[in-house]
């Protein structure tokens, strides 16, 4: 018997959503005939006998689109949809070139499925879809939600390595950075030389975005909380070299070797995020979204950092890929504003894409704000002041 909407759909068809709670979908789930015409496109699914046997087995309870694993052709396939607000067909094939460089390099991401006609894109009107083969290995944290913390200092130290290598085989990937979007990540604000006429620029060039802003009182907000950090941190990243990153490393997009002690990490996947920043800025949005619990901030406020965790992490990333003096004053120096700009897309989301303004203001208030706001606390200030000391003994 096929799984049925319930076994494919273990929350009932929520999702996560901005705290830990699930809530209603902002995304229509996808059905088994709507994979089963994405399908047709791809030679090995083409035949009428591999077409009627598709169909979902699971689904994805991340938010922000609608994704599913499904049966077709004796095999298990990744099918996601996106909306063209979110992303463009020209970005998808950027982020299925990256995988592809990084596949060749040694890299344990699931492959990227091309169309009869070669393409990876398969367009339906203002809809998007890409078809990847099942990611391999242990899927630990799959219903876990995105920034979840990791679970034992065994899986922290593991991620640490694995974004090491990772950071190793990207290095010479030499496509320039996305344009900043909706629901992207980059490094054109903390980086830049002038970083509130960069911010100008980009609400100008963001219509969405500057409609999404326009009350509130973003350039005193920024000039408070933000631009003092990032006017220490931008000259210490640009004397860095850029490179391509994941751009959202957390343990929720890694597969794991097994459930034992010594674990490792198996593959990695979702390049969503991905786009050209800094090594160090990558590894910073590593342990901002895996060595803190965010999701207790808007109901206790009393969040700190696992700093058990923070050197698990640092310790597998340097047993590959050591970090010198300058590295490390970056790192430490970037951290609190490393969310910035994505935080900035998801206001734009909430507010233009899916019409929900009270997760644009939870967006902008807990996120684009609040999280830069934590390290004034003594938590936050806590965690950077053992970033400072390690960097000292090294």
């Amino acid at each position: 018997m096929r799984e049925n909407e319930t076994s494919a759909s273990p929350t009932g068809g929520l999702v996560h959503g901005m705290g830990s709670t699930f809530v209603k979908a902002d995304w229509p789930a996808l059905t088994d005939d709507e994979v089963r015409a994405v399908l047709r496109h791809f030679d090995r699914y083409h035949g009428v006998g591999a077409r009627r046997e598709s169909y979902v087995t699971w689904r994805s309870p991340r938010p922000m689109s609608a994704a599913a694993l499904v049966h077709s052709a004796n095999e298990t396939v990744f099918v996601k949809r996106h909306h063209v607000a979110v992303r463009t067909p020209e970005r998808l094939r950027v982020e299925h070139q990256f995988s592809s460089y990084l596949r060749a390099r040694g890299q344990a991401l699931p492959a990227v499925l091309r169309c009869a006609n070669g393409d990876t894109v398969v367009r339906d009107g203002d809809v998007l879809y890409e078809v990847h083969a099942r990611a391999t290995g242990v899927d630990l944290y799959r219903d876990v939600p995105s920034w979840y913390p990791f679970t034992s200092l065994d899986h922290a130290r593991a991620a640490g390595r694995a974004l090491a290598r990772f950071h190793r085989a990207a290095r010479d990937f030499s496509l320039p950075p996305s344009v900043p979007g909706v629901l992207a990540s980059s490094t054109a604000i903390v980086a830049a030389a002038d970083p509130m006429a960069e911010l100008d620029r980009i609400i100008a060039a963001r219509p969405g975005l500057a409609r999404a802003v326009a009350h509130r009182s973003l350039v005193e907000d920024f000039a408070r909380y933000h631009l003092p950090i990032i006017e220490k941190a931008a000259p210490l990243l640009r004397a860095l070299s850029s490179q391509w990153g994941h751009g959202d490393w957390h343990p929720s997009n890694l597969t794991w070797s097994s459930t034992s002690p010594n674990v490792t990490v198996e593959g990695v996947f979702d390049l969503g995020l991905s786009n050209r920043t800094f090594a160090v800025h990558d590894l910073a949005v590593a342990l901002e979204r895996s060595t803190v619990d965010w999701l207790d901030l808007a109901g206790t406020g009393l969040v700190v950092a696992d700093l058990g965790a923070v050197d698990a992490l640092l310790d597998g990333y340097e047993e590959v890929q050591p970090l010198d003096e300058s590295e490390l004053a970056a790192l430490v120096a970037v951290l609190p504003v490393v969310h910035l700009e994505y935080a900035l897309s998801e206001v734009e989301y909430f507010a233009e894409v899916v019409r929900s303004q009270v997760n644009a203001d939870l967006a902008y208030d807990g996120y684009f704000i609040g999280h830069t706001k934590w390290f004034e606390q003594v938590a936050g200030l806590t965690l950077l002041e053992h970033l400072r000391r390690r960097a000292c003994r090294c």
